[in-house]
């Protein structure tokens, strides 16, 4: 059984990153600009947010972060990625979800410039992904993509079956794994909260790719011997005996299915370290582009 180090792989992809920056140092080519927008003041969200700032120093990335009231109107915000998307010195930036409830997720989204659009949300880059065009994938499930391919992981003609059906994970993950390539040729069932049978289903995967955000859901009965099992989730759970007063999981038993996977990802660990560096290897991708019609 497989443990893949999450932690370690983003590690060896922002070195990668930072010395290919050294590389356009040393050209005297600007160098990439990753801004993030906050609304509020959510602690999962500036601790995120915080975290990708560090990342931007270390790497040699410049970053510019924003950070508005939670009081902040539709308008406001619209007028600040606006703002942003004329900015020739930002190549990439993203805007922190979930936003206050005055805001409509779905029109910062569309707001953002696609060539801009580094978190891969805007319906022109799902579009181009579905399609196998050259775009900006999500950055979670680039990250596990990245995961499956260092780790020499087989999908070809594997049966995948992906848990949940969100826009930022879930469905374009489904996709993703149904592509021609690797990782990519497998058999994609996609299963979420109205799909009948769902344990049988999940017993007959080769890989299961749970991003339901309900912590625990996957038992070791529902998984097969020898199955790739790959933990998205990550919830905080309540716990007064607890320093910081909970404690973080995934949507696996991990304790139980380890027993019984060939390839399993920790909460922490596993695929969250992931999701800033191809954050990152986004904004070096949207940079390139940039240049390349300079």
């Amino acid at each position: 059984m497989e443990i893949p180090d999450g932690k370690k792989i983003s590690n060896q992809i922002k070195d990668e990153i930072a010395a290919e920056v050294a590389k356009m140092r040393e050209r005297g080519e600007k160098v990439p600009h990753l801004a993030a927008v906050i609304v509020g003041s959510d602690g999962a969200s500036l601790t995120y947010v915080g975290s990708k700032v560090r990342a931007c120093e270390r790497i040699g990335f410049e970053s510019t972060l924003v950070k508005l009231p939670s009081t902040t109107s539709e308008q406001e915000l619209l007028k600040k990625i606006h703002e942003l998307n004329e900015d020739k010195d930002i190549d990439g930036f993203i805007v922190q979800l979930p936003l206050p409830e005055q805001i409509d997720t779905q029109k910062v989204i569309m707001a953002v410039h696609p060539d801009k659009d580094v978190d891969g949300f805007h319906p022109m880059n799902f579009g181009k992904m579905a399609l196998d065009m050259s775009t900006f994938i999500p950055a979670t499930p680039f990250g596990i993509l990245e995961l499956l391919e260092r780790y020499q992981v087989d999908t070809k003609g594997k049966h995948t079956v992906v848990i949940g059906r969100s826009h930022i994970v879930g469905r374009p993950m489904s996709i993703l794994m149904g592509r021609k390539g690797w990782p990519g040729n497998s058999t994609v069932t996609l299963t979420h909260s109205h799909t009948k049978n769902i344990t049988r289903i999940i017993s007959q995967a080769d890989i299961v790719i749970s991003a339901l955000g309900v912590p625990n859901f996957l038992k070791a009965e529902m998984v097969k011997d020898d199955a790739v099992v790959i933990d998205v989730g990550i919830t905080r759970v309540p716990d007064e005996t607890k320093e910081k007063g909970y404690y973080i999981t995934g949507d696996v038993d991990y304790e139980n299915v380890s027993k019984k996977a060939s390839f399993i990802t920790p909460v922490p660990g596993g695929v969250d370290p992931m999701t800033i560096a191809m954050l990152l290897k986004n904004t070096l991708l949207a940079r390139e582009r940039h240049r390349s019609r300079e």
